[in-house]
């Protein structure tokens, strides 16, 4: 119980510092701080964060904490930016922010491991599991929730686009420039698709060219048929039939995705013999095992 007392103690003293920094009394205001507003311009200056303050506390954090973070998912075979995949989800949070959440996460776990290992007296082996592996479980599940957010999103784009490239190119044929038609289907629906292409569509408002745009989305996305719609899409202005040429690649990736559906189908019925396999290998071995047990306990008893 001392243990736990002192792990109290040195929680609370930082909470109170980290308390009593806010106020005036406490946290001494250098002379440069004091002098500033006499100094021109100095009024403009915004209010000055305090050292122990809990903005400068997450200042100097999130730089260890990416850094950390880091350096574990690139030691468990992550090699994917992790910048990349939350713009790939449209995730509201920053790389800092992020890794920042995930070490806190991890901590908080290492605190819980260590508090139960040593109020129930936990064994060695137990003890290592507690304080090392709920921080490292708690650290890849979080890596893993956006990993996994990521395949969805992927998988979302690649089943949507053969439907919107079949509409895109009913949009060319029809007169639509290509601008028009991306802002006609970002507007039109709600699905991944739309939801990049409004991204697509405010790069392009703000100056970027409509191809270039496109590349980004396909950089992003990182989905083979999407690669090849943008290069499709690249003979804009050199095609004089690109709604034709955009439908057959829509024929295409709507075969892959059918073919990708077939191997699926494959699969599965194959993982159902699993089953009734065991189930048929099983009594089939226990009825050759047990008149080779008794061939040979006759003949050893010969």
């Amino acid at each position: 119980m001392s243990r736990v007392l002192v792990v109290a103690a040195l929680l609370g003293w930082v909470g109170a510092t980290l308390l009593l920094s806010q106020l005036r009394w406490f946290n001494r205001v250098p002379l440069v701080e004091r002098l500033r507003p006499y100094a021109p311009g100095g009024l403009a200056t915004g209010a000055r964060p305090s050292p122990l303050s809990v903005t400068s506390f997450r200042e100097i954090i999130s730089p260890l904490a990416q850094s950390i973070g880091e350096r574990v998912a690139r030691l468990f075979g992550v090699s994917e930016e992790l910048d990349t995949r939350l713009r790939r989800i449209h995730s509201p949070l920053t790389v800092a922010s992020f890794r920042t959440r995930q070490v806190g996460w991890s901590a908080a776990a290492f605190g819980a491991g260590t508090a139960l290992a040593i109020v129930l007296r936990l064994p060695p082996a137990l003890t290592l599991l507690a304080t090392v592996g709920s921080p490292l479980l708690v650290f890849l599940l979080l890596e893993q929730q956006v990993q996994r957010a990521s395949r969805d999103w992927q998988r979302r784009i690649f089943l949507e686009l053969p439907i919107v490239t079949e509409q895109l190119g009913m949009l060319l044929s029809a007169g639509y420039s290509l601008g028009a038609a991306l802002n006609r289907l970002a507007a039109r629906s709600s699905g991944a698709c739309a939801t990049d292409l409004k991204v697509v569509c405010g790069r392009i408002r703000q100056g970027l060219d409509e191809l270039d745009a496109l590349r980004e989305w396909a950089d992003l996305a990182r989905v083979d048929a999407l690669d090849r719609l943008v290069a499709v899409l690249a003979l804009n202005r050199e095609a004089g039939d690109l709604g034709k040429l955009i439908s057959e690649e829509a024929r295409a990736i709507r075969g892959d995705a059918h073919r990708e559906l077939i191997e699926l189908i494959e699969r599965r019925s194959q993982q159902v013999w699993i089953p009734v396999t065991v189930a048929t290998l099983v009594p089939g071995v226990l009825f050759m095992a047990v008149p080779f047990y008794e061939a040979m306990r006759l003949y050893s008893g010969t």
